[in-house]
């Protein structure tokens, strides 16, 4: 835990956390909500399986992101419990981000090729936030929780409805999202300029759009 760390040791953990993400060595702690494979769940046609594969690819480089913000945002907290509340979200992105990882392999897709550099973005945004203090990174969190919330509503409009799996995972995910947001909020967020808000909807628009083909 990064509560009971020396700085140095918070710094190792969290470039461990980045190895660890960028190679797609994580464990989920609960169980993939789509349920354990089995070759009758591969019920999808070429096209619905490529749309599907970029839609989870899309989802997967949100969750590198959110390890990279969330690991920065503990560094940087300034209080224990901001700090474990920060943890305790990074774990349970830890989940989503084993799941569409495992998700892209049975769909027979990969990963974004530039997820460094989304992981690169992403802990610096979370470290000029944490900087500025645990209100502002709080109201930063909010803030990206409802958007990745409202993108998550709209994969579940746009999966194929036979992709049972992705779309059940998504489902899940975004309810933690919602859950992790109303925490934040609960703590004493701060509101995020709308002009930072805007920022934030361009930045992800971009992401998202080259993480569909790339």
């Amino acid at each position: 835990m990064l509560g009971y760390m020396t700085s140095t040791d918070a710094l190792i953990a969290s470039l461990d956390n980045a190895l660890r993400t960028l190679s797609g060595a994580v464990h989920a702690a609960r169980p993939n909500p789509a349920g354990v494979a089995t070759p009758a769940d591969d019920s999808l046609d070429a096209s619905a399986r490529r749309e599907s594969g970029a839609l989870m690819r899309v989802n997967h480089v949100g969750e590198v992101c959110a390890q990279a913000l969330y690991q920065a945002q503990a560094l940087t907290a300034r209080s224990p419990e901001l700090r474990r509340q920060m943890e305790q979200a990074a774990r349970e992105e830890t989940d989503h981000l084993a799941w569409t990882q495992q998700r892209l392999a049975e769909l027979g897709d990969r990963p974004s090729l530039l997820n460094p550099l989304w992981y690169a973005g992403a802990f610096g945004i979370g470290l000029i936030a944490g900087r500025i203090g645990d209100a502002t990174s709080l109201g930063f969190v909010v803030e990206t929780e409802r958007q990745v919330e409202q993108h998550l509503a709209s994969h579940l409009d746009r999966l194929p409805a036979a992709d049972t799996r992705s779309r059940s995972i998504v489902a899940v995910m975004q309810d933690d999202e919602r859950r992790h947001a109303d925490d934040a909020e609960s703590a004493g967020a701060a509101r995020v300029p709308v002009a930072v808000r805007w920022l934030m909807r361009g930045v992800a628009k971009i992401m998202t759009t080259t993480a569909h083909r790339i």
